[in-house]
């Protein structure tokens, strides 16, 4: 470790390795133990409490490094596991303890101490994903997005990291799911805050376990070559004593002025025009992914980044959008495999556009206009759809704009918002059909996919980060009829390079059929690679068809090879059973002189493949 060019980039706001100099690191300096280092400008003395201190019995005084701030002290005979607190008398003469901002590892809740851990416990053996892995931007990305605390319970007590590994990872493997997000594995204080009101940036959460056993964890997801992406929050932090605010006895972390430090969240903001606090969130960003292997950092709560607490009319916050740029590229140089995901409910241009070009540097941005969009389509009386119909395809004429993901979220699942399939019109039966139908033009849609845990098997429950999924669900043959079917879209998605390769090509990508046929509310458009045609039929009404046309890319034999109203899935199997050729049209449209007759069931979601023809080569002799 270069002590010094730690310190200078931290003060410039380019560290992307702080955790490597600040925390509690085991060392031998002519002993063994422990060197404590933090970062507190504005305090007159600080000392280092704990268990091994017999706390305020016998605090060990720091020793201030240089000017700007920095304090530090070697420890011997510190053992692993080991409480602290660092002691710290602001320039009144107030004395009050505070958690470590750099800690590895903490006390569970309700307790708030930091603990020393030794982070060389961990070993790896993924070396061949790690070396294969991409920004997946030709590959298939299928994330299931998931709350740690709520996917499953032993008994009482949410699954361990080492119980995730034993079951999670099956199962991510059998229903097809490329990535798993976690909602934040950094410590917090307040369960229904769900990580997303951080005390501890660099510290894993000890709700399910500690750093080693997770670590084990994501080697073992790797290994059975799944992908992960760890959620994380630059916006705000919480408030309470033993952390952040008010760190060294005056604003540190956090804006000054009370307008720009308190958010709408009943939390701090951080000052991000503040060279060291950037220091210190790039660097926790880049520790996920050094430490932990993680392959993708998501960003929440973008808008706020952007603008002043997210409101437009404020302006943009310019010494945030310098942050998000410095952290995007420094993260993008020292990792340039991790993928970089924007939750951003703007319409700020150019979030994917690589900071070198003038953008922000994320990989994606979550769609929130096409899922805002499709659920309240889906949600609409069929009576009225007709109306709504450009719900459906204005998504389409923003697309390229971004790198978009398609997200299904916790958050459309919370908040008395209803689940995905309660938001659907209609009875029981109906929601069934109309959320297969859903599902199918998602993963027909370009753009990347994710969804929260609980949308595979059509929970009705909304999430509560004190249960676990309604697993019952799958005893009644509806709702595992559709996991099957959810789990088969899954399957065709990774093995069909059409809807994925050429997400973001538009030229390649995506073609509309015919977009314009809101009088049936039935919608056709296709997928292609370089091999492969696939047609997507989506009929959004309760109307079927035995003999319905529809304009094909080139003439051929195309083969249904997902029907969402096939038997399997509980649906009514009115299905194209046989291979369908296509016929002359008499009446071509536009590039479309070929068409296939198929048969159209109600609520009807159907895709159909054909092999693309070889070009026959010139003869230039």
């Amino acid at each position: 470790m270069n002590r010094d060019k730690i310190v200078e980039e931290f003060h410039q706001g380019s560290a992307t390795n702080a955790y490597r100099l600040f925390g509690a690191h085991f060392v031998k300096e002519n002993v063994n133990g422990v060197r404590f280092t933090v970062y507190a400008p504005h305090a007159r003395n600080v000392s280092v409490i704990g268990s091994f201190t017999n706390w305020e019995e016998s605090p060990v005084r720091m020793e201030r490094t240089e000017f700007k701030g920095i304090w530090s002290v070697f420890i011997p005979g510190v053992e692993e596991w080991s409480s602290y607190r660092y002691r710290i008398e602001d320039r009144n003469g107030k004395c009050f303890n505070k958690s470590d901002p750099y800690a590895f590892y903490s006390e569970t809740r309700p307790e708030t101490a930091s603990k020393t851990y030794n982070l060389n416990h961990i070993k790896w053996s993924d070396g061949t994903w790690m070396k294969k892995r991409t920004r997946n931007f030709d590959r298939p990305l299928n994330i299931y997005e998931i709350y740690a605390g709520g996917w499953m319970h032993n008994g009482a007590y949410p699954y361990t990291y080492e119980m995730m590994e034993q079951n999670l990872i099956p199962y991510i493997k059998e229903h097809g799911f490329t990535h798993i997000e976690l909602m934040p594995l950094n410590e917090y204080p307040f369960d229904g805050s769900w990580g997303y009101q951080a005390s501890g940036y660099f510290s894993l959460t000890s709700r399910y376990g500690n750093p080693t056993e997770f670590a084990s964890f994501v080697n073992a997801c790797h290994k059975a070559g799944i992908g992960l992406i760890m959620d994380m929050v630059p916006v705000h932090f919480v408030k309470d004593d033993f952390g952040l605010r008010y760190f060294d006895g005056e604003a540190l972390y956090e804006y000054t002025d009370r307008e720009n430090a308190e958010s709408q969240w009943g939390t701090m903001n951080f000052n991000l025009w503040n060279e060291e606090v950037r220091s210190f969130l790039i660097s926790a960003a880049a520790f996920w992914c050094d430490v932990y292997h993680m392959d993708g950092i998501r960003i929440d709560a973008v808008s706020n980044l952007i603008y002043w607490a997210g409101n437009s009319n404020r302006g943009t916050n310019e010494g945030s959008l310098n942050f998000v740029k410095r952290m995007n590229y420094l993260i993008h140089r020292d990792y340039p495999e991790v993928m970089l995901i924007a939750e951003d409910s703007s319409d700020y241009p150019k979030v994917t556009a690589s900071t070198l070009d003038g953008g922000l540097g994320f990989d994606y941005k979550w769609d929130l206009g096409w899922m805002n969009d499709t659920l309240k389509y889906y949600a609409t009386d069929p009576l009225y759809r007709t109306y709504e119909h450009n719900k459906m395809t204005f998504s389409m004429a923003y697309f390229y704009s971004e790198r978009f993901l398609l997200p299904l979220s916790h958050d459309e699942n919370v908040h008395g918002k209803k689940t995905i399939i309660d938001r659907i019109f209609g009875d029981y039966d109906m929601k069934f059909s109309q959320v297969r139908n859903l599902y199918a033009y998602m993963f027909a849609h370009p753009g990347k996919k994710l969804n929260f845990m609980g949308n595979e098997i059509a929970s009705f429950r909304e999430f509560d980060e004190k249960k676990e999924l309604d697993w019952f669900l799958l005893d009644y043959p509806r709702h595992d009829a559709f996991l099957r079917y959810f789990t088969d879209l899954n399957r065709i998605y990774a093995n069909h390079p059409c809807l994925y390769k050429y997400d973001y090509d538009y030229q390649k990508g995506f073609h509309w059929i015919n977009a314009d046929n809101n009088k049936q509310s039935i919608f056709t458009f296709y997928r292609e690679d370089d091999k492969e045609y696939l047609l997507c039929v989506l009929n959004c009404m309760p109307h079927s068809y035995e003999e319905y046309n529809i304009y094909v890319p080139q003439a051929g034999t195309y083969t249904e090879i997902l029907n969402s109203e096939k038997d399997i899935y509980d649906g009514c199997n009115m299905c194209n059973f046989q291979p369908v050729k296509s016929w002359k049209n008499s009446a071509p449209a536009g590039e479309f002189n070929d068409s296939v007759t198929i048969r159209i069931a109600p609520w009807a979601a159907i895709w159909l493949t054909c092999p693309k023809k070889k070009t026959a080569k010139k003869d230039n002799r």
